[in-house]
Formats: structure tokens, sequence, C-alpha cells
């Protein structure tokens, strides 16, 4: 699908080695931009942008977003920042809140100075669906929120009232993208906090079966990675001055439980090897702070970036099960 694109322009991504980052590098590149990559490695991994690092257009920055002054430095520059470094996860935020703090508050402030301070020409932030909290409401819309259920919850939520300040004080044109359970290529199935859809591809290749927290019957808006990298585009290249300021569900609209999930990555692994159709999960505990359902509208993206989804559940997990067989074989 074609759609407004960030073209011939120098594009700062913080988090730009992790899993959404380097996706986003990699697109920018092909765009004919001029891409800065700012990590510090903590969860993003270099093997994501090795291809990238020959290229003349192409800046990796190892430095965190928790120093200013690396934040001045990478900023220069620069016309657009697309900013994806934080501290993610609900469990790592539970066992460690003063990090997480640290990463997604005190770290996108001083991005939001340094980008102020550079003169940039627009702030893009990934934001979170986490922010909700204990709304009911579904499908999920921008303007209702409930309580959040855990600290990284907090910690998104405060990045959007930030935002809202440095655009009414400053003048900034910042516009955030409310993440829904994005998965794809490049999202690792290692360790503690490894997200659900890589982590049981992983086991169910490995023969293993995977342990869904709950009964199965909790429900997310899973969102292919294909439709986050143009929610970022439009929202950069966007002519329509009620977008700016605005936050916006980055999402399919759609939803599925875990335990539809497992079933189409059983049916999609299976068509690999056979054996795979066989592995039952098993069922753990609820995880604390947990939401039970999420559901997104993307009304507003729709009418006022243009956004129009590319990838379902089925389509995306089909993409993304295709490059893990490769990748983790």
């Amino acid at each position: 699908m074609e759609y407004q694109r960030i073209s011939n322009s120098t594009v700062l991504v913080t988090g730009g080695a992790g899993f959404i980052g380097s996706n986003l590098c990699e697109d920018l590149l092909k765009n004919g931009n001029r891409v800065v990559c700012l990590d510090n490695l903590s969860t993003g991994n270099r093997e994501n942008i090795v291809p990238f690092l020959e290229l003349e257009a192409f800046t990796f920055i190892e430095g965190d977003i928790c120093d200013l002054e690396t934040c001045h430095s990478a900023t220069k520059g620069v016309d657009y920042v697309l900013h994806q470094a934080a501290l993610g996860s609900v469990p790592r935020s539970l066992n460690n809140p003063i990090a997480t703090n640290e990463a997604n508050i005190s770290g996108f402030l001083n991005m939001l100075v340094a980008a102020r301070d550079a003169k940039v020409k627009r702030f893009i932030y990934a934001a979170s669906s986490s922010t909700y909290g204990d709304s009911k409401e579904l499908p999920k819309v921008e303007d209702q929120i409930g309580m959040p259920l855990s600290p990284y919850a907090v910690t998104k939520y405060v990045n959007e009232l930030y935002a809202h300040v440095f655009g009414l004080n400053y003048g900034m044109e910042i516009i955030g993208l409310r993440y829904f359970n994005v998965y794809g290529r490049r999202q690792s199935p290692n360790g503690a906090y490894a997200a659900v859809i890589p982590k049981f591809v992983q086991l169910f290749m490995d023969h293993e079966s995977p342990t869904i927290n709950g009964d199965g019957t909790n429900s997310r808006d899973f969102t292919y990675i294909d439709n986050v990298i143009q929610m970022n585009h439009l929202a950069a290249t966007t002519t329509n001055q009620k977008a700016i300021g605005e936050v916006f569900n980055t999402a399919v609209g759609d939803r599925s439980t875990l335990n539809e999930l497992v079933g189409h990555l059983k049916s999609l692994l299976a068509e690999f090897d056979a054996e795979i159709a066989k592995i039952e999960p098993k069922y753990g505990p609820e995880r604390a702070g947990d939401i039970p359902h999420s559901l997104a509208s993307v009304e507003k993206a729709k009418n006022l970036l243009g956004y129009q989804p590319t990838h379902n559940l089925e389509l995306g997990l089909r993409e993304a099960i295709a490059w893990y067989w490769d990748a983790l074989k």
C-alpha cells in the first residue's frame, strides 16, 4: 500500500537496535534517508543493525538516553526523532520500577529537551496501550483511559503528559503512538521478558509446550510491525494540524484470545514441521499487572492520518513465522 513516507531527511531513531527501532532504521534507509541510531544495547541487539553499519547513510551511537549530553549530540542536525528507546515489559517494571522510571521518564525528558534545543521538525514517540489501565471500555478510544496497573504503564502515561506540556509551552510538534502488542521480524524470543509470540514460536519449534498465563481467554490486538512502520511515517509527515499534539492507537482494530493465537501458531508452524500440530499448551496463573482484554479503535488514526492497516493477525503471523523459521533454526 502506498502512503506518505519520510524521505530525503535525517532521522534519529532512539532504541534503533531494538526490534521496532531496527525495523524503522531499515525502512528509513530504503527510502533514501540518513539515519542516526542511538542505543545503549541494554535490550537492543547489535546484530539487528549489522547490515546497516557499513552504509554511509547510517550512523550508530552507542549511548544512553539517560545522559543529556548524549541526547544533545544525537539530535544535532536531525529533522525527525522517532523515539523508541524504553525499558519495556510490565513484569520488568514490577521487578525494577526505579530502572523503568529512569529510562522511560528521565530518558524521555532528556530526549524532549534535546529535540527542543535542536529545533527538530517533529518528535514521534512510542506510547503504549498499557496507558488504558483498568478501563473496561472496548474498543479502547484515545481519550478514555483508566488508572494504570503497573509502573511501566505509569511511565508511558507520564510521557504523554510531558509531550503535551512541551507542545504547549515550546511549540514543538509532537505525536504519540500507543502501540498494541507489536510483533514481527527481529523480535527476540530470549530472556525473562520476551514477548509472547516469539517466545511461543521458539518453544513450538523446540517441541516444547508454551505456558499460557490464565485460561487463555485474555485477548489482545496483536499488531504486525509493518502497521507500526506505516504509523511512524504518517505521523512524521502529516500536514493535518489537527493531528499535532495528539496520541493515536497503533493497532489493527481486531482482537484474538491467547487460545486463538496458539491455534494460529500451531497451524502455521505445522506447515514447516507437522509434529508441532500435536503440541498442547500448558496453563499457569494470571500475570500481575496484566489487563484482561485489549482492542483498539483505529478510527482516529484513519480519520486524521489516513492510516490503513495492511496486516491482520493471520497475514502478519504468516510473514513473521517465515522469518522466524529461517532465523531460529
